[in-house]
């Protein structure tokens, strides 16, 4: 083709209008405010406050209604702990001896608790052997195999308790402040949690002189730890509800800030009230991340926001 022919394709190019943008992605957190981003890293017993996340259903309230379009959370871990004690597994943890046991109970129990209405199962407890007794698997590699089932039966499974609870004296359950220290063995079975797929990774109340004498739950380093891991699902608290007063708002407030994603109460007066105190943190966006990890995993378990 000659110059001449090319100047009126040239003279073309040069005036036609550029292309239009690709739209930019919709921000997921457009039109929610700040009450909302606050309760949506809420879980809270029933009746629950409005626009949680999601409910902690256990054994006396099965039956009472929950808020439309909440996550539904259980401990459903076996034997004498089980919110739904009618169904499996009846199993305490450390009765299994094979991986392939262990997964067939966990995929009976997902299959159960989803036909229930359930959609995270708060087990297996990953810690190594120590204080819960029966509660601990003889073996990590059993707890991941629950794992597996879970998620296999249809529900999230969400290990416990992070970074480890297998070296304190006594449950975190009856005493307030039980020190504990980080073993490399609960490590590495939490990183396999994580390479094998989990959504979600539940944190420990103990304190630990790893974390500057720290309670897990409000500590940043243990976040900070956990997503070193490779984590990317939503990490959940311990139940802040276990002590009464003004303590289970102020972990609340502190975890938010360490960087826990969810925030879990048994008292439904706990948990407004805190909704109530973190709505400040919301309107500084220091909620934003943890509600886009809430939001990814309730849309992963085929919920939108509540």
């Amino acid at each position: 083709m000659g110059l001449g022919a090319l100047i009126p394709v040239a003279i073309a190019l040069a005036t036609a209008p550029a292309p239009a943008p690709a739209p930019a992605p919709a921000d997921e957190l457009a039109g929610l405010t700040a009450r909302q981003k606050a309760a949506l890293v809420v879980v809270s017993g029933l009746p629950a406050p409005r626009g949680v996340a999601g409910v902690l259903v256990r054994p006396w309230n099965t039956g009472e209604p929950r808020p439309r379009g909440a996550l539904v959370f259980v401990d459903q871990e076996g034997g004498g702990v089980r919110a739904f004690p009618g169904l499996p597994p009846a199993e305490d943890a450390r009765d299994y001896a094979t991986a392939a046991g262990a997964a067939a109970a966990g995929r009976a129990t997902g299959r159960a608790l989803r036909a229930a209405g359930v959609h995270v199962d708060l087990a297996p407890v990953l810690d190594v052997a120590g204080p819960l007794g029966p509660r601990h698997f003889a073996r990590p590699r059993l707890g991941l195999a629950f794992a597996r089932g879970l998620e296999r039966g249809g529900v999230a499974a969400c290990p416990k308790h992070f970074p480890g609870l297998g070296s304190a004296p006594i449950s975190t359950d009856e005493r307030r402040f039980v020190p504990a220290r980080v073993l490399p063995a609960e490590l590495r079975a939490f990183r396999a949690a994580v390479r094998q797929g989990a959504r979600c990774l539940m944190v420990s109340h103990a304190v630990y002189p790893r974390f500057s004498g720290r309670r897990g739950v409000t500590a940043p380093g243990v976040y900070r730890l956990l997503r070193e891991l490779g984590f990317e699902g939503v990490a959940i608290t311990d139940s802040l509800g276990i002590t009464r007063g003004p303590w289970p708002v102020r972990w609340a407030r502190r975890a938010a800030l360490a960087g826990a994603d969810l925030l879990l109460f048994t008292s439904a007066d706990d948990a407004g009230k805190a909704i109530r105190a973190l709505v400040p943190l919301a309107r500084r966006g220091l909620l934003d991340e943890a509600v886009r990890r809430v939001l990814r995993f309730r849309e992963s378990l085929g919920l939108t926001a509540p």
